[in-house]
């Protein structure tokens, strides 16, 4: 049975998809597009990946504290950096890959990987690619 959303995202791109314009409904993000230098493009704005980096980093990392306080476990100094890679497939088509990369400190590695492993079972953003793009995960600790 599905259970009624928490919340909704609206956005909307308009424009030549890659080089264009998207916002929010609400007008909190709005975002010149711009293909990267990397693909052939001007770059100097931003593009679907970078922004697809921001929110999986963030709410990974809002699961990593979610995971950490349930388990009691006495975590500081935190930040997760997420790397988006665009990849080309067979037929032309292209395909994501994410590595998460989780800096953690308060803890010893062990514990470190175990709150790491457990995020990455209640994160929105893991349950929505698990199984269709290569997710790597990770912890240092500090």
């Amino acid at each position: 049975m599905r259970m009624s959303a928490l919340y909704t995202a609206v956005a909307t791109a308009t424009g030549d998809g890659r080089n264009g314009k998207a916002h929010t409904d609400d007008g909190q993000l709005v975002v010149d597009l711009a293909v990267p230098r990397e693909m052939g493009g001007a770059g100097g704005a931003t593009n679907p990946e970078q922004l697809f980096a921001l929110g999986y980093s963030a709410c990974f990392h809002s699961a990593l504290k979610l995971v950490a306080g349930r388990s009691k476990a006495k975590i500081s100094d935190t930040a997760v950096t997420a790397e988006v890679s665009i990849n080309p497939v067979d037929g032309g088509a292209f395909q994501l890959a994410v590595a998460l990369h989780a800096e953690i400190g308060g803890v010893d590695q062990e514990t470190a990987d175990a709150l790491v492993a457990q995020a990455h079972q209640v994160c929105p953003y893991s349950n929505a690619t698990r199984g269709n793009i290569e997710v790597t995960v990770d912890a240092t600790i500090g």
